[in-house]
């Protein structure tokens, strides 16, 4: 073991940062083992100084992160604060001037992922950043190195723990979506804001990092297809249980069938209560992998928290630690595949439509028509009447959501339908 220890800054001292530190001080012993180095933590850049940090020496902390990262002694930074600026500043700063470089950043890394992998090869430097998807959820390496010579088709998953325990709750409960949300706040799940997490746009910075990594491609997060759970009520967790479904907020990455193109999309879907993904309960993540020689593989655990995602900090920063310890580098990005990005109206995928209709004859003759001229075929079809008025749910055979949409907007057409009262995508089957 070599005796010069390898110098760490960290970049942000919260909820993450903070057992971050914590684990590097208490299984220092173990963590130098393991890399074959000692490891030093040399400086914490936070917002609010005075703040006790319990654990962390005061004279480490500082407020000026980008002085700490230009020191040109450090060998790894660790960026927790998240967020596109100052966090890529920072970043590039830090590859110029000789560290390498642990993230958790899913938002930057969505949106820049490939400047940053540019910057980090031009200076010799590793990116990683396992603790950006899932968690403490072992995800990013498994694709990019344990499936690496394998075909990956098919990444599907539950990537934000929020909108799983809302959808959770209301699928065991019957509680409405404002009743779970507001649970899931008091209990410290949803953000004062859920904004990021309900609408979709956690999961789907996610899946631009996973289908970027799966299909070597660069998927930057504006070709990720995206479509909140706000919208999602009692009536359509009923209409799932009639099917054996239920209903989970899934980022979906998929080659098409002919492989030459790339699709990723977050939205909620229901999924046969015999898939995988349908038992994962309350907060926890779950990626379902699908590959040409392995099969199917599924990752599970918490996706969030702090130490959990510490967990994955430290793992990716044992691994930065091997490679410098060992002159070498990381894999860096993967890109060669060059796909292209399929829009969400060549996805083809099955479909439930709820409809309100005009309970009288030819009603049904009239929608079944509408399906057939835009090449839509019907599965299954269900009908209840009541004073004049129904309830007609179409379930469809595997159908193009550009096909699809032609099919609603000419049902909206129609004097005998009252509504399309919902929508929901049919995965996992």
């Amino acid at each position: 073991m070599r005796t010069r220890p390898l110098k760490v800054a960290l970049l942000g001292c919260g909820v993450v940062g903070s057992e971050v530190a914590r684990i590097m001080t208490t299984h220092a012993g173990d963590l130098a083992a393991r890399i074959g180095a000692p490891v030093e933590l040399a400086g914490v850049a936070v917002r609010r100084p005075d703040k006790v940090r319990e654990g962390i020496d005061p004279a480490l902390v500082t407020t000026d992160a980008t002085a700490l990262v230009k020191r040109g002694d450090l060998d790894i930074v660790v960026e927790v604060i998240g967020g596109i600026e100052p966090a890529r500043t920072l970043i590039t700063t830090a590859f110029e001037h000789g560290a390498s470089v642990v993230s958790a950043n899913k938002a930057l890394l969505a949106q820049d992922g490939a400047a940053l992998h540019a910057a980090a090869e031009e200076h010799g430097k590793d990116l990683y950043y396992e603790a950006s998807v899932a968690g403490a959820i072992p995800l990013i390496r498994p694709l990019r190195e344990s499936l690496a010579g394998d075909k990956v088709n098919r990444v599907l998953g539950i990537v934000n723990g929020t909108t799983n325990f809302i959808l959770d709750k209301m699928d065991s409960t019957g509680a409405g979506y404002q009743e779970a949300l507001d649970e899931a706040t008091a209990l410290g799940y949803a953000e004062a804001d859920p904004t990021a997490d309900v609408e979709g746009f956690d999961a789907a910075a996610k899946a631009a990092i996973l289908a970027g990594i799966a299909f070597h491609t660069r998927v930057r997060l504006d070709d990720v297809y995206r479509e909140g759970m706000t919208e999602v009520t009692a009536a359509d967790f009923a209409s799932a249980k009639e099917m054996g479904c239920t209903i989970k907020l899934l980022a979906i990455c998929e080659r098409a069938g002919d492989g030459a193109s790339v699709t990723a999309r977050v939205h909620p879907a229901m999924i046969p209560l015999s898939h995988p993904l349908a038992s994962v309960r309350g907060a926890y993540n779950a990626v379902f992998v699908e590959s040409d020689a392995a099969g199917q593989l599924m990752f599970y655990g918490p996706g969030a928290g702090g130490a959990p995602t510490a967990s994955a900090v430290l793992g990716d920063l044992v691994a930065v630690g091997r490679n410098l310890v060992g002159g070498t580098t990381g894999p860096g990005e993967s890109a060669y595949a060059a796909l292209p990005v399929s829009s969400m109206g060549e996805v083809v995928t099955r479909y439930h439509i709820s409809l309100d209709v005009a309970d009288k004859p030819g009603v049904l003759a009239q929608v079944a028509t509408v399906f057939a001229e835009h090449g839509v075929s019907i599965d299954t079809v269900r009908q209840q009447g009541k004073d004049g008025e129904a309830s007609l749910v179409v379930v469809t055979h595997r159908a193009s959501d550009a096909a699809l949409s032609g099919v609603v907007e000419a049902l909206r057409k129609l004097d005998t339908v009252r509504g399309v009262a919902s929508i929901m995508r049919v995965e996992g089957e």
